[in-house]
């Protein structure tokens, strides 16, 4: 008798991930380096018990990058490695996904984009801290004066889809946890009937 393998069986694959397998929303979190996306994921999965991807994390624990590029201090992501890697943490929802950029993740895997925005003259204080040097510190800061990010954001998910928080102080990020936070609720109602 042969042998069956109900785990891949039943596996979907990447390009079936939509809202009608989630029970919960996935949120990506992104923003410039030091706006403060991970102190929002972190909050707001301890509020929700909600599922922290920090994709840095997970791009170097996993290897899902071609090396490293030494000028900029920072890992050559492997996107469709990354992706694959990811899959089964966001089939069923429940993910805060924590990453500067945006652009590579599927649509359907993502039910709210939250750009989080800082003022460049605190988030150039935030990169010195972070002991960055100064190109990349100029770089960053003329990305978020651009607001690179948020037309990254727009142009891959639509402006639906894309919530735009302003992160220079503790009291905004409360509030913006708060204000994601009624997302969240309200995406549970409205997309559970769609499931009936």
């Amino acid at each position: 008798m042969e042998s069956v393998d109900l785990k891949n069986r039943f596996e979907p694959s990447i390009s079936t991930l939509s809202t009608t397998c989630r029970l919960r929303p996935n949120v990506l979190l992104c923003g410039t380096p030091g706006t403060g996306k991970t102190t929002h994921a972190q909050r707001l999965c301890k509020l929700h018990s909600l599922n922290h991807l920090p994709i840095g994390d997970i791009v170097q624990k996993n290897n899902c990058h071609e090396g490293k590029d030494e000028f900029w201090d920072a890992y050559i992501v492997d996107e469709e490695k990354l992706l694959e890697q990811l899959k089964t943490d966001v089939i069923y929802g429940g993910a805060v996904l924590d990453w500067h950029a945006c652009s590579f993740f599927p649509v359907d895997w993502i039910d709210l984009v939250v750009v989080l925005c800082t003022n460049h003259t605190i988030l150039w204080d935030r990169l010195v801290e972070r002991k960055y040097n100064l190109q990349k510190i100029q770089e960053n800061n003329e990305a978020e004066i651009m607001q690179i990010v948020l037309e990254e954001a727009i142009t891959s998910f639509g402006s639906e889809r894309v919530m735009v928080l302003t992160s220079d102080t503790l009291d905004q990020v409360e509030e913006n946890v708060k204000q994601i936070s009624k997302w969240i609720e309200q995406w549970k109602p409205d997309n559970s009937t769609k499931k009936q």
